[in-house]
């Protein structure tokens, strides 16, 4: 019997929400390894297709008992009324946004977005009739002029990757939800700790649960979160046909992830303002980025959006991708990959490799510069970290 967690805090529901227990009451949570399900009468078979009943399955494309308890958590978490996990976080984009369109219809979208994001909006759905709009997400009047009647849906990343912009959710939200139009974030950079994008008006999240959901670097993930309506009645079925569905192992391990999220988070939030309040001011950078720095240009937005800088810091070291190069090999601590969110600290240079196939334009215009790196915070001691950053810099 699952327990009404309405009233626990975030911490708590990330333990506890959507536990299911089977007839050994089990403290973890069970791994229900299985495609299929049994039906004790050819008659109940064919009922369970008419509707399925609260606590039924059917096959595991469409839901697993392991993969359901991940799904109700992550909703409770989130403050959303229901959730549906996928294989990775590209199969939830692509899902909450080509499940919603069709021919026809208009998006308009920030242009400071992960290169697979706009591969979904140029290529996939322009290739059937969707027309996307792109706008500097940070410019409200940018927003104002591109949403029109036939907009059916805004996308963006709550703070950009990698340059860490912060966009205004409300202001957004209010503009899309005057036309009719859905609202869907990227949410990965704020996380669910530091999240109040439903509350601002957001009516789709989407994390990639591969960052700081698993945070240890385990397995690939995803999860979209909305109204039951949509998540039912919209998404459902086109995840059901086309089946980038998650493993009920995957769901597990992101379980798991889920009872220390919080903890993590903050520590590494508090990791990665000690880094960028070591780094402001250093000669051999051009630029620190962090949206908890009172010098970043959305510092009092962020505040009120997220209360917190988050766990990825931003700089450009003088001297371009030579002296980046020569920075990122002399870390003794940090290790270079494009992942985030992880346990360990993680650097990118995100001009040769996350982003390295944008057009030489657009990463001018997003300030991607052969100098910039992106730093996942880890739970490393801090001084430890600074003092990596330091030694490498004056290699670099």
């Amino acid at each position: 019997m699952k327990k009404d967690t309405s009233n626990w805090s975030a911490r708590t529901k990330a333990v506890h929400a959507g536990t299911r227990r089977s007839q050994y009451n089990e403290v973890s949570e069970a791994i229900f390894m299985t495609q299929g399900f049994v039906y004790e009468t050819a008659e109940s078979a064919e009922q369970r297709f008419i509707k399925l009943g609260e606590d039924e399955f059917i096959y595991a494309r469409y839901g697993n008992p392991t993969v359901a308890m991940f799904e109700e958590r992550c909703a409770a978490l989130e403050g959303a009324e229901d959730a549906f996990a996928c294989g990775s976080g590209m199969a939830a984009v692509n899902a909450a946004l080509v499940s919603m369109l069709r021919a026809g219809d208009h998006v308009v979208s920030a242009k400071a977005l992960f290169g697979s994001c706009l591969y979904i909006l140029e290529e996939i759905l322009g290739r059937y009739g969707v027309e996307t709009t792109f706008v500097d997400g940070t410019d409200l009047e940018q927003w104002k002029a591109a949403i029109r009647p036939n907009t059916k849906a805004v996308f963006f990343e709550s703070v950009s990757n990698p340059t860490l912009e912060v966009i205004d959710i409300k202001a957004v939200a209010e503009m899309a939800h005057a036309v009719g139009a859905k609202v869907v974030v990227d949410n990965v950079f704020a996380t669910p700790v530091y999240s109040k994008a439903i509350e601002l008006g957001v009516d789709v999240v989407v994390y990639s649960t591969t960052k700081h959901i698993d945070g240890q670097g385990r397995a690939l993930g995803g999860v979209v979160l909305g109204t039951r309506e949509f998540i039912r009645g919209t998404l459902e079925p086109y995840m059901k046909h086309t089946g980038a569905a998650m493993s009920p192992f995957t769901a597990w391990i992101m379980l798991k992830g889920l009872e220390t999220l919080e903890l993590r988070v903050k520590a590494q939030t508090a990791t990665a303002e000690a880094i960028a309040k070591a780094l402001e001011g250093h000669p051999k950078l051009e630029r620190v980025i962090y949206p908890g720095l009172a010098s970043h240009a959305q510092h009092d937005l962020c505040m009120a959006q997220m209360g917190a800088g988050g766990t990825m810091v931003g700089y450009e070291i003088k001297g371009g991708r030579d002296a980046a190069f020569r920075f990122m090999n002399a870390l003794k601590i940090c290790v270079i990959s494009n992942n985030l969110g992880d346990a360990k600290t993680i650097i990118t240079h995100p001009f040769t490799t996350t982003h390295q196939r944008l057009p030489q334009e657009q990463k001018d215009h997003l300030g991607i510069t052969t100098g910039l790196i992106r730093m996942s915070a880890g739970l490393e001691d801090s001084q430890d970290l600074v003092n990596d950053v330091l030694q490498a810099l004056e290699q670099a």
